[in-house]
């Protein structure tokens, strides 16, 4: 009996090793499946284009997802596949020697610093095409098919693309039709983010266009009309289609889940620095604040029947951000009215009804931030500084001690994204959303849930061999110190959620990149 288990053990060691060493040695074949992927053209925007630290340059390029995606095409039948690369790893764009974009960032260990070096990338230096990579910063929905966007000499009055102008195949060509000449058997597109982003980073500044179909009229920073955005997506995937290539899209995330709008918290006023994001104020200064600012404030707009909109300052616990709301009902008038006596009696009349004015003025649709306001990146370094005359609202700059954004004068609309803005984007988000689901679906394309990944990764975060990859700035690992555009890790982890998607609709085996060999950041020197 015993020789019989001896002789089962045995036997059952052979087969795990038979078994092990055949999933060691056998792996499943690389193949394309029903997809062509000889052929293969990526269209979209900044993420198409590898932009990352607030630049475009050639390590960037080189990590962007299209390219990403062409390695692993290659042992599936994929072709060549170009970048119009930029001249050099400083990034910045020259037009005529002119500077017109920045150069890219690096962390220096304690802040995102500027790289040293001169931006090499002329404009209006053209690079010979055609490019399989035609991802172009910057570029909306709608820019994909205006004629002229890739006309050098409109870069400067803002009627071209800097970007595009360097690449594309002539003055009047389109980037879907210099995509079409090279009659694509597989495409990528993902295009969107910049319909809602300039409306977003402004902090609501530009127009909600819906409603309005003519893009021509739309400013840099408004919303694309939902209707605009169907027509147009519909027809560069009826385009793209038209001679049976088949390709990948994916939807869009809220941008307002960006580290851009989620790094800045909306109370960083503290008596000491308690940590990263605070700002100390001091507890004699809140203790005066409360006094001769917040106190009258709050009983006067009390009286008004706003009292909610100013509460004291804490001196134990971190306090709102001061901003202003120009959702909120306007109360310069009444609040000038109820101040005046107290300032005149203290100032005489001329003065104290101009002070009460100054003050109307100011806090009329002043407020404190909430938790569902979103506090932009860039405003972090504007807190408790002094407003100036283009800056501040009122055409002047404010005198001491209301003079500290953020403090004691309210941020500006460019400053934050109240509810109301955020709603905006989201709404359009979701209608374009709609369309980009409708006509994948119609033409049997792979789709890319995008926003339910960017919606885990701004929560519970991403798993990935044996790390976890979120969207805190600088440390999270997905995205770049712009706190838009992806990481190095971050455009592998694009590229992988592309192949998934490929993968599971034209049952093709593509690799997907081993994200542990790829970087956080860019170092300074590359």
């Amino acid at each position: 009996m015993i020789k019989n288990f001896k002789w089962l053990f045995l036997v059952s060691l052979t087969f795990v090793a038979c078994t092990n060493n055949d999933d060691a040695v056998v792996e499943e074949p690389v193949s394309a499946g029903t997809a062509n992927f000889s052929k293969y053209v990526a269209l979209g925007d900044s993420f198409a284009a590898g932009y990352s630290d607030g630049a475009l340059f050639i390590e960037g390029q080189k990590g962007a997802y299209p390219n990403l995606l062409s390695q692993q095409f290659a042992a599936a039948g994929g072709g060549t596949f170009t970048t119009p690369l930029m001249a050099d790893n400083v990034g910045g764009l020259l037009l005529g020697g002119n500077v017109i974009a920045a150069k890219r960032m690096y962390f220096n260990g304690s802040a995102p610093v500027t790289v040293s070096g001169t931006t090499s990338t002329e404009v209006s230096t053209k690079v010979s095409g055609p490019f399989n990579n035609l991802g172009v910063p910057g570029a909306k929905s709608y820019h994909l098919v205006a004629a002229g966007y890739g006309n050098v000499a409109g870069v400067a009055g803002g009627l071209a693309n800097p970007y595009f102008a360097r690449f594309s195949t002539s003055a009047t060509t389109t980037v879907l039709a210099d995509a079409l000449a090279q009659s694509p058997t597989f495409f990528s597109l993902w295009i969107g983010g910049n319909d809602v982003l300039g409306y977003a980073t402004s902090g609501g500044v530009g127009v909600n266009q819906t409603g309005n179909n003519n893009p021509a009229t739309y400013g840099a920073n408004d919303i694309t009309d939902p209707g605009v955005f169907a027509y147009v997506y519909n027809s560069l995937i009826t385009n793209l289609t038209a001679n049976g290539a088949k390709g990948v899209v994916a939807n869009l995330p809220y941008v307002s889940t960006l580290p851009y709008f989620t790094t800045v918290p909306y109370n960083p006023l503290t008596t000491s620095v308690l940590g990263s994001g605070n700002t100390a104020v001091g507890q004699a200064t809140i203790s005066a604040l409360n006094t001769q600012l917040y106190g009258p404030l709050k009983s006067a707009l009390t009286y008004l029947g706003a009292g909610d909109r100013i509460n004291l300052l804490s001196t134990t616990t971190p306090n709102p951000l001061l901003i202003k709301d120009e959702s909120l009902t306007n109360l310069t008038a009444r609040l000038t009215a109820v101040l005046t006596p107290t300032f005149t009696a203290s100032m005489g009349a001329t003065l104290g009804a101009q002070t009460a004015a100054f003050y109307g003025a100011v806090y009329g649709q002043a407020r404190q931030a909430t938790a569902t306001d979103l506090v932009l990146l860039p405003t972090q370094s504007v807190i408790g500084t002094a407003p100036t005359a283009s800056n501040s609202g009122l055409g002047i700059a404010p005198p001491s001690p209301l003079n500290k954004f953020g403090i004691t004068f309210p941020l500006q609309d460019a400053h934050v994204l109240i509810p109301a803005e955020i709603d905006a984007i989201k709404v359009a988000t979701d209608a374009y959303n709609s369309s980009i689901r409708a006509i994948a679906d119609a033409k049997g394309l792979a789709f890319v849930d995008a926003k339910a990944i960017m919606t885990q990764l701004s929560t519970t975060g991403i798993v990935s061999n044996s790390f976890t990859m979120t969207t805190t700035y600088v440390t999270g690992g997905a995205f770049s110190l712009d706190g838009i555009h992806p990481s190095p890790r971050g455009y592998g982890l694009i590229a992988n959620a592309f192949i998934d998607a490929i993968n599971s609709k034209y049952t093709s085996t593509l690799k997907k990149h081993d994200l542990g060999k790829y970087r956080i950041l860019f170092p300074s020197s590359l």
